[in-house]
Parts: structure tokens; C-alpha cells; sequence
């Protein structure tokens, strides 16, 4: 038994479902994520969710300083105690989805990496949080369901091409990094997860002319599946059919093709045909 896990033993603590608390113990295994994450000992990393601190002393032997932030009061003692020894490691106690991670992550290294065991139930918001903050990020590193990994890095017309698989594939290059079965973790979630390393482009893949109005595009292709993107387009945007037409025709795309086949090119093209169109209008 890990000494790890001899604590959380001896102290009496009992996993909380509600929280997602799902850790890992394999030292060999955490080893290999720090490596996957390429952790470096210039750079400092933003931990989310450290549990019981298993990740934690490998990502502070990897790296120059490590700030975890906990939700759960009751690891903070435990944490602490053991994380005592290590001279640059932070732990803040808070929920990531509340705190001013501008204010938080002040005094890091920039930019700076992520990596976290992300709680299933806050997957998909916690990735458009750090992606949507405009916090100097070099990259993220994330263990999430192995369902999510698989959309993150779904291509157009696939069952997982939507709007977090946009979001992630324009600011990031992700790749996959492991499988990791739900054997590997105590206690074993209902599903299997994966690591998935995602480092920031230097620009994005594309550069529509409105950023706003290209994500509210990418929104519409989704709302209705079934639907063709030009219906998607009438609703969404409360066109007519002659607009979102004149919109399709000058953006190169046939009337009658959905919007899940479209890749982020044509998506983009789209968007710059709409923003274009008011601007000659305006």
C-alpha cells in the first residue's frame, strides 16, 4: 500500500463521490503523467484538484514551483502536513470555478502550465474556463473521461465534433497522451479516463475577422444536429432564408450541408461572410 494512501487510511477520510474524488496512487504512474505533461523545472504549474497530494510531489520534483488549489477543506490538513518539507509548493483551498485565477495565479512564473485530475462533473466548464480566461497558459495537461478526450480530438462529421472540440483545437494542438483504466484509480470511477496534453498554438488555428460572432456561429452549427446550417443559421440568428443564403453562398458552402460536417475553416469562413455583411450594411 502507497504511503499515500496509508494516509488517507489512517485518517479516517472517506472519498466523496459528490466531489469527484477519484485519486491515484501508482507512483510509476504519476511519474509517467509528469513526463506526458512535460513539466520542466523552469516553469511553474497550476494544480487543480491535488487530493491527497500524490501528483503534487511529483510535479514539485519537476518542476520550479507548483500552486494547488482544493476544494475540499478536509485534505487541507493533510496536504499540508504532507507537503511540509517542500519549499515551493502553494496550496490555495477554494473551488477554481469561483476564484479569480488572475488574482490567484499572480505570482507564478509566466506563462504557466495546468495539470489536473479533473472532476468528471466540471470537465467541459473548467476546460472553457481556463480556456476562455486569458490567463498565460502554456499549456494544459488534463485527466478526463476517455468519452471527452475522444471528442476533444474528433474531426468534422464524427460523433464528437462540436463546440469543446472547436474551442480547444483553435487555441490548442491536443494530442493523447495515455489511457488510463478505472482500475487505476481508488476508488475506480464507472468509467474509463485518459490524458490528454493540450499546448497552446502561437496563434489561433484560424483567425475569423469577430471572434464573438465566430463562436456564436460554431454554437449555431450544433443547436439542432438534424438541422441544415442554413436552418440553424435562420433560428439562431432570427434571418430570413435570403440572408442566411446570401451568408452560405458567399462563404462557399452548399444550402443544404449540416453544420457538424463543417470543419473550423468553413465555420470561420462563414462568420467572416456574416460580420462582413453587416459591416456593408452598417
Amino acid at each position: 500500500m502507497s504511503k499515500t494512501r496509508d494516509r488517507i487510511r489512517e485518517s479516517s477520510l472517506r472519498y466523496k463521490q459528490s466531489l469527484g474524488q477519484n485519486f491515484i496512487y501508482d507512483d510509476g504512474l504519476l511519474a509517467a503523467l509528469v513526463a506526458e505533461a512535460g513539466v520542466t523545472p523552469s516553469e511553474d504549474v497550476l494544480e487543480i484538484g491535488p487530493g491527497c497530494g500524490s501528483l503534487t510531489k511529483h510535479l514539485c520534483d519537476a518542476s520550479h514551483h507548483v500552486m494547488s488549489v482544493e476544494l475540499d477543506e478536509r485534505l487541507v490538513p493533510l496536504l499540508s502536513a504532507f507537503m511540509a518539507e517542500r519549499d515551493n509548493f502553494t496550496l490555495v483551498q477554494g473551488d477554481v470555478m469561483a476564484l479569480d485565477l488572475h488574482q490567484v495565479t499572480e505570482g507564478l512564473r509566466k506563462p504557466f502550465a495546468v495539470v489536473a485530475n479533473i472532476p468528471y462533473y466540471i470537465t467541459t466548464p473548467l476546460i472553457q474556463r481556463l480556456l476562455t480566461a486569458g490567463l498565460p497558459l502554456s499549456r494544459l495537461a488534463l485527466m478526463v473521461q476517455k468519452e471527452v478526450a475522444e471528442k476533444i480530438l474528433s474531426a468534422p462529421g464524427e460523433d464528437g465534433w462540436g463546440p469543446l472540440a472547436i474551442r480547444c483545437q483553435y487555441q490548442c494542438e491536443p494530442r493523447l497522451a495515455m489511457d488510463v483504466p478505472a482500475a487505476c484509480f481508488t476508488p475506480p470511477p464507472k468509467v474509463d479516463s485518459a490524458f490528454i496534453v493540450m499546448p497552446f498554438r502561437a496563434e489561433p488555428a484560424v483567425v475569423p475577422r469577430n471572434e464573438e460572432l465566430f463562436f456564436r456561429v460554431v454554437s449555431a452549427a450544433f443547436a439542432l444536429r438534424r438541422k441544415t446550417m442554413l436552418n440553424n443559421l435562420c433560428a439562431t440568428f432570427r434571418a430570413d432564408r435570403s440572408t442566411a443564403l446570401a451568408w452560405m453562398e458567399k462563404a462557399g458552402l452548399d444550402e443544404k450541408v449540416r453544420g457538424e460536417k463543417l470543419s473550423m475553416e468553413e465555420l470561420c469562413a462563414l462568420a467572416d461572410a456574416m460580420d462582413a455583411d453587416r459591416e456593408e450594411k452598417a
